[in-house]
């Protein structure tokens, strides 16, 4: 008997999209071996020069334009992409999308970026019979990502499944399923071990996530945190941008035995049970991963958007809280160095996760549908 097939699509705008594609792959097959899965970032797959130009593009964009990307976001909100943007998507970018499908033969198609939602959506519209499901990658639900062609939605939290419902989706095509994390995030490592693998010490941590991009040296919180780096040891993580990365490493500042400057790593679970605290950008995926390890999280520079949505979902159920001056540092810093108060306020985010939050609820309601 032919083993089961789903096939994930995604695009590069941000890690968190592709991110959550391994994700809930790596969870299917963690849970059940006999799946088989594959991720796309179809418009790189597809146009091997054209798109890596397009995100290129559009990374600077963010980096440099963030609010022009948030004006973006909200004055087409509450719009799905139209049929006319559809046939164009289709047209210059993705017209081989259905020769990738035939090649595969995928039992389910899961789309983790609305675009390729999209897309997919059309192929049906013309004659596809294959299930499409989408996750939604963030606390929030932009219009374009509502589609009629979609057969289950599977959301962060019952806001984001009322947010559809308003768009006209019935109830029974949403799904409360959480964003998926990796695998490697269901567990938790064992502390001394972890601290002797990246020849770390037992003192208190703190973790600063820069996102995938890495786009977070500009920040002068930064500076300020160093001046704790006597009694805080302190993880500096910015993702595949090696240049920030060259330049903090020249930095008189980060020159400490007690803080690492550490490029891209697929070790962010086991980083996350070494540290006390997270600092991090908004996104949904990191956002989720930290609450996935009852971690306490200060958000800075949220993207204006679906970041500033993530970010008042995570402050509002507790998990954490702006990082708008050196007093929150102070204050956040201060606190883990205290181990009682430290350890009990761990011990409530956890009960607080485990309330609201299940790593494998994605991949088995997956599974079910399959079914």
């Amino acid at each position: 008997m032919r083993k089961k097939r789903v096939l994930l699509l995604s695009e590069g705008f941000g890690s968190g999209h592709t991110q959550a594609a391994y994700a809930l792959a790596a969870g299917l097959r963690q849970i059940n071996p006999e799946i088989q899965t594959r991720v796309i970032e179809l418009g790189k797959f597809l146009n091997p020069v054209v798109g890596p130009w397009i995100m290129s593009a559009y990374r600077k964009t963010v980096s440099k334009q963030p609010k022009m990307v948030g004006l973006m976001y909200r004055s087409n909100y509450k719009k799905s992409l139209n049929r006319f943007t559809q046939l164009a998507l289709h047209r210059m970018f993705y017209t081989q999308t259905s020769q990738v499908i035939s090649q595969l033969k995928p039992d389910l198609i899961v789309c983790t970026h609305p675009v390729p939602n999209a897309v997919v959506g059309r192929l049906k519209r013309l004659g596809l019979h294959i299930p499409l499901y989408t996750l939604i990658t963030d606390y929030d639900a932009h219009g374009a990502w509502v589609n009629p062609e979609v057969s289950k939605y599977l959301v962060s939290t019952p806001l984001v499944r009322n947010k559809l419902m308003e768009r006209g989706v019935i109830p029974m095509n949403i799904e409360v399923t959480g964003i998926p994390v990796h695998p490697n995030f269901w567990t938790t490592y064992d502390k001394q071990e972890l601290l002797q693998k990246f020849n770390l010490k037992p003192m208190p941590t703190v973790l600063i996530m820069g996102g995938g991009w890495g786009l977070m040296y500009e920040d002068n919180l930064l500076e300020y945190m160093t001046k704790w780096r006597e009694s805080i040891q302190l993880i500096f993580c910015v993702g595949s941008n090696e240049k920030v990365r060259e330049k903090m490493l020249l930095s008189p500042m980060f020159q400490h035995p007690n803080i690492q400057v550490l490029g891209f790593t697929n070790e962010i679970s086991k980083l996350m049970d070494i540290a006390d605290l997270l600092v991090t950008k908004p996104g949904g995926m990191t956002c989720t991963e930290g609450m996935s390890k009852g971690m306490p999280m200060l958000f800075y520079e949220p993207i204006p958007g679906q970041e500033e949505e993530n970010c008042e979902y995570f402050i509002r159920n507790g998990f954490g809280e702006m990082l708008d001056s050196a007093a929150m540092v102070d204050k956040w810093f201060a606190m883990i160095q205290e181990p009682y108060t430290s350890g009990q306020f761990r011990e409530s985010l956890l009960t607080k996760r485990n309330q609201q939050y299940d790593p494998k609820s994605c991949p088995n309601a997956v599974l079910r549908l399959m079914q």
